[in-house]
């Protein structure tokens, strides 16, 4: 089997991966914080990517458009635990502890990476993967509340974003699709983060683009890509994940027929070639 996932409970699970690279889009639900056992992961977001390895233990804020690109390294699995922050996990917390800071939360991904405590919360996990049945029901309640202690502990201000419970207000639309094109998500996710019904965010986005959302989203995709290939020399395999298509031969295709010209065309031989 190539993928593998073990679970404590829904909200901690150690998911294994022996397969080729593979990519995921997102918003979670809840706010992931993962432990990297081996392999490599891209996190891409819309102002910043990250790319973490063996030993990185980062948390992903909920409701944040993520391209996750996955894969094995250097022999060994791509593997990791992941434990979910749900709201009513985190209001029962709050419920009995002191919000210390009220600072606005960041639109990023936390790292703390190879923090001790953090890491030693982590690794005690392990042996209870295999336990199943046997495993004393509120062991992961007691493991989830230690990891929230540890990175309050860590960062002053997460609490900005671990006791914040707000859903997504109506924001800007335009703002918002010029910094998250690249996410190929369903448009039913986009209406919602940007705090409108389907039908209204369909609505608004004729008003301001004069087209529709997919060709709208289609065309930036490749202009993006095109910048990549032709400036940066990238190669369309390294770049077509990226920009939101789900296959090369899709992008191809879709490339050649909005330039006129197929991608492999704008990288520029090199003198050993």
């Amino acid at each position: 089997m190539e993928f593998e996932t073990k679970y404590i409970t829904p909200d901690i699970k150690l998911s294994e991966f022996k397969g080729k690279s593979f990519k995921t889009e997102v918003t979670f639900e809840h706010h992931m914080l993962i432990w990297f056992i081996s392999g490599e992961t891209k996190i891409i977001q819309a102002e910043e990517t990250y790319t973490f390895r063996a030993g990185d233990i980062f948390l992903i804020p909920r409701n944040q458009l993520t391209t996750v690109i996955s894969c094995p390294k250097d022999g060994l699995p791509h593997k990791s635990v992941a434990m979910h922050l749900t709201p009513e996990k985190l209001k029962d917390f709050y419920s009995r502890h002191k919000v210390k800071s009220s600072v606005q939360p960041i639109d990023k991904v936390y790292v703390f990476t190879k923090h001790p405590l953090l890491q030693s919360c982590f690794v005690s996990l392990i042996p209870y993967f295999d336990l199943g049945e046997d495993l004393p029901p509120d062991i992961a309640d007691i493991k989830i509340e230690e990891a929230i202690s540890i990175i309050r502990a860590i960062d002053k201000n997460i609490d900005g974003l671990l006791a914040n419970f707000d859903e997504p207000g109506k924001i800007s639309l335009k703002d918002f699709m010029e910094r998250h094109y690249m996410f190929n998500m369903p448009l039913d996710r986009f209406s919602y983060l940007t705090g409108r019904s389907l039908a209204t965010f369909r609505r608004d986005f004729q008003k301001i683009y004069h087209t529709t959302p997919q060709k709208w989203l289609t065309e930036k995709r490749l202009e993006l890509a095109h910048y990549h290939i032709a400036e940066k020399q990238r190669k369309p395999n390294d770049v077509y994940f990226e920009v939101g298509f789900e296959n090369l031969s899709h992008f191809s295709h879709a490339f050649k027929n909005h330039f006129g010209y197929p991608p492999n065309k704008l990288i520029i031989p090199s003198a050993n070639s």
